[in-house]
Order: structure tokens, then C-alpha cells, then sequence
């Protein structure tokens, strides 16, 4: 397991960050991930159009994950519609 940081932003709409939100926990828990925290950033301006979308909610978590799981885990977040950006990035241990 190794430690990461995970931003999404998810379109600014409540039904649609509220069902992202949702779908993002269950496929981080399916895949064995333990969010050990996650911060509500807020609503936001975006440096350049999303998807025609100049707005978004950000959304950080940080988890422990197993590095083998995170590319199948990208593929399916890539397919949802609520999310419009997310990166994972690794910590230092």
C-alpha cells in the first residue's frame, strides 16, 4: 500500500456532485483503497473550460492504495460523467 493525493473536480451542480462523490468512494473502497481523510475544497472558478464547464467543485482525498489497482481504477473514473478532471498523485513516504 502506498500513500496518495487525489483531486477531483466534479461538475459545480449538487445532484451531480453528490452522485460523483458517491460513485468515487464506492469504487475507491471496492478497489481496496482506505481514504484516511477527505476535504470538501469548494466551488471554483476553472483556469480554462471542462468539458463546457467554467465552473467546478474540488474535492481532495487522501488514501492508501495499492499501485497495481491505480491505472484499472482510472479507466473507470475517466467513464463518469459528474468528474471532470482527477489526478493522483503519490506521496513521499
Amino acid at each position: 500500500m502506498r500513500t496518495y493525493e487525489v483531486v477531483f473536480i466534479f461538475r459545480y451542480e449538487n445532484d451531480h456532485l453528490t452522485k460523483g462523490l458517491d460513485f468515487v468512494r464506492n469504487e475507491l473502497k471496492a478497489n481496496g483503497a482506505n481514504v484516511v481523510k477527505e476535504e470538501d475544497m469548494g466551488e471554483r472558478n476553472l483556469a480554462y473550460p471542462i468539458k463546457k464547464q467554467d465552473r467546478g467543485h474540488y474535492v481532495l482525498f487522501n488514501i492508501e492504495f495499492d499501485p497495481a489497482k491505480i491505472a484499472e481504477t482510472d479507466k473507470i473514473l475517466k467513464l463518469q460523467t459528474e468528474i471532470l478532471k482527477f489526478l493522483f498523485i503519490a506521496q513521499e513516504a
